[in-house]
């Protein structure tokens, strides 16, 4: 088994952002769901079918399935998750909610 690894970061204040590596797939081998605030992408890596087992020198690379699941933070708005597989990156944006956004308070002066 492999697992992909992942970098997650926060993009200002407005979403968090997760990005995984998953090179030689399509999006039709990559399944990502959001469930009871957990986000969990699942995919299978396969050998290409142009070189049969006995055609190899060596094989380092990682293949089959993987499955990963992230616990998400009470703030993201999980309705408007979006994804975006692009150059063996997947990108995962996780918008945050509303009222999760800081936002500035006039202070007023007294008389």
């Amino acid at each position: 088994t492999w697992v992909p690894p992942v970098d997650i970061y926060q993009n200002g204040d407005h979403e968090v952002v997760l990005k995984a590596e998953v090179p030689d797939m399509t999006r039709e081998d990559i399944d990502i769901t959001v469930d009871n605030g957990t986000l969990t992408i699942r995919g299978e890596k396969k050998v290409s079918s142009d070189v049969k087992e006995e055609q190899f020198h060596r094989v380092e690379r990682r293949y089959g399935s993987f499955s990963r699941s992230f616990s998400l933070p009470q703030t993201v708005d999980t309705a408007k998750v979006a994804a975006e597989y692009k150059n063996g990156v997947l990108t995962v944006r996780l918008p945050l909610r509303e009222e999760a956004k800081p936002r500035q308070v006039k202070v007023e002066v007294a008389a």
